[in-house]
């Protein structure tokens, strides 16, 4: 390896750093903990998630790259009473760059309880997910077991961000609004 090679690699490497620290940050604090508007990290309420299409465990090859590619139906309960809006991210934590968010959908009306396959509920938007499109980007899993997860988060506001705005805004407003939040985790086998 020359010298200009490394000093191309550790440019690069500086380059991505920001972003990879600010990706990894949020994902902990959508891990866990928001900040319910007040800046001080507090356990948000835990709420069910479920679905019909998963069983077993399981995500079925009709909602991956390798069937129809629509998003799986969920339903969900238990979001506080103070929730003003929800979101929905489905990631897979088993990725090389983790955490690859495959769908990231917010302003999700508060009183709804469930996403039906293959739709958007009505006045909800779309963030930019990892592979640089605003819509469901159905996994396709290499091989290997792959888990996915499903994480509904209450928000204590409705996010003033449009639709295909970036990721990283999205998370950080998530991050910052959650009160509440539930996840299903499924895998598959290839």
């Amino acid at each position: 390896m020359t010298s200009g090679d490394r000093t191309r690699r550790w440019r690069w490497r500086l380059r991505r750093a920001p972003v990879a620290g600010a990706a990894a940050a949020a994902a902990l604090v959508l891990a866990g903990c928001g900040t319910a508007g007040y800046g001080a990290p507090v356990a948000p309420t835990l709420m069910t998630v479920k679905s019909e299409a998963f069983v077993s465990g399981t995500l079925s090859q009709h909602y991956t790259c390798h069937g129809a590619k629509f998003n799986p139906p969920l339903n969900w309960s238990g979001a506080p009473t103070a929730t003003k809006s929800l979101a929905l991210i489905v990631d897979d934590s088993s990725a090389p760059i983790t955490p690859f968010i495959y769908w990231l959908v917010f302003d999700i009306n508060p009183g709804s309880t469930d996403i039906q396959e293959n739709s958007l509920p009505t006045g909800a938007r779309q963030a930019v997910n990892s592979a640089g499109t605003s819509a469901y980007d159905a996994p396709c899993p290499g091989s290997g077991r792959h888990s996915y997860r499903f994480t509904v988060y209450a928000l204590n506001k409705t996010l003033t961000l449009p639709s295909g705005a970036p990721l990283e805004s999205v998370w950080r407003a998530i991050a910052a609004a959650t009160i509440g939040r539930g996840r299903i985790v499924v895998s598959t086998n290839t």
